[in-house]
């Protein structure tokens, strides 16, 4: 082969090298960009509607709100609120469709605390209509009762059957307690409120559960600046061992385990894309050195000694490997910033809403420390192997 096909295959392999790093860089940028945003879009979904912090108790379903000292909760600094809650699976009927549902009753400031004004589809963020008890119903439960939300005048109602407490099923007997709720507005937040979830005023349900002072819950909100985790165990060290404090955050770990995880396996996978690009690299140096054997001679002749050699060699890979990152994480970034900014790509079977993109500096020095010490190891080890191989000769 003639030198100048040799160095045209040189320039070849070593562009090849260049965009093989530059679009695994890219992809890194972008993937974790991405999978930051589904996390904050999850969070808020989940967060939003699931209070800071949840209390329950360790012994059992429901206890009795007088048992807790709810001055002591909101005397602790970073507590914002409080609310008493009723959970319990009741069923509901419209017409001739039955569907179950959880029931979740609340007191007023739980609609400021879950912010239900910004997740209202249709109706009004409200429990009560002069004095008449109302419910928030999840979107989708609504839909699969063929009920809905009238623009003019009068309002949809359900009939609701709530389980008697302590009763005893049998032929002749009724378990359930029946009301007919009037449903004020629909609620989207996540798949799973959406799908099962109807909001009631406590008093209406302690009332049809027969629960008078008990309840199975107390919702926490906590400031934003406030530290969760602290609040937590202040919490706890207030109400001790008959009472369990969780955050949202361990209420639902699983999606939030499954999330971080995939995001680990995606920047596993392209870790080792980035070490099959950097073979690419490798052959470059190779094909390089081998090129330039006879400057090598000459250059040894004049006194130039290995460890001189092998630091030229060493920083051309460093060159062609930093200027594949570079590119990398400029188009990275270029592609992050068009989404966010543009919208061009929105999530399927929402209202238009764009794919969440996240940016952030933590993750984009984590992605240049990651390549840059994949590119060192790609250049140093190659041409440490050839100058000994060379030296052996």
């Amino acid at each position: 082969m003639s030198s100048k096909k040799k160095k045209n295959v040189i320039h070849l392999i070593t562009r090849i090298s260049v965009i093989g790093i530059a679009v695994t860089t890219a992809a890194l940028v972008i993937l974790i960009s991405a999978f930051n945003g589904i996390e904050s879009m999850v969070e808020d979904l989940y967060s939003e509607f699931d209070s800071d912090i949840i209390i329950r108790s360790t012994k059992r379903k429901t206890f009795d709100q007088n048992t807790v000292n709810f001055k002591g909760i909101q005397s602790i600094q970073g507590v914002q609120a409080t609310c008493k809650a009723v959970e319990e699976i009741v069923v509901l009927r419209h017409e001739k469709k039955w569907v179950n549902a959880k029931m979740v009753g609340v007191e007023d400031n739980y609609l400021q605390m879950a912010d239900v004004q910004k997740h209202m589809i249709d109706g009004f963020p409200h429990l009560s209509e002069k004095n008449v008890p109302t419910a928030l119903v999840g979107a989708m439960l609504l839909q699969k009762l063929g009920g809905y939300i009238p623009t003019n005048a009068g309002h949809e109602t359900l009939l609701c059957y709530f389980p008697k407490r302590d009763a005893r099923v049998s032929v002749s007997s009724n378990p359930f307690r029946t009301q007919t709720i009037t449903v004020a507005g629909r609620i989207n937040y996540n798949k799973e409120v959406n799908d099962s979830y109807v909001v009631l005023p406590i008093d209406l349900a302690t009332s049809m559960l027969g629960y008078e002072n008990d309840i199975t819950a107390i919702y926490v909100s906590v400031k934003p600046s406030a530290e969760l985790e602290v609040v937590k165990e202040e919490i706890q060290q207030k109400l001790g061992g008959s009472f369990e404090v969780k955050t949202h955050l361990e209420k639902n770990e699983l999606i939030y385990k499954t999330s971080k995880s995939e995001k680990l396996i995606v920047i596993a996978i392209l870790i080792f894309v980035f070490i099959l690009a950097a073979f690419n690299l490798v052959a470059s140096l190779t094909m390089l050195y081998i090129e330039k054997k006879k400057n090598i001679i000459t250059l040894q002749s004049f006194g130039a000694n290995e460890s001189f050699i092998f630091r030229i060699f060493f920083y051309e890979g460093l060159l062609i490997a930093f200027k594949g990152v570079v590119y990398g994480i400029l188009i990275g970034v270029s592609v992050c910033l068009i989404q966010i900014y543009g919208k061009l790509i929105v999530l399927p079977n929402t209202d238009n809403q764009p794919f969440p993109i996240e940016l952030t500096f933590s993750d984009g020095l984590f992605v240049l420390v990651l390549v840059s010490i994949l590119s060192i190891i790609a250049s140093y080890f190659p041409v440490k192997y050839l100058v000994y191989k060379n030296r052996l000769k």
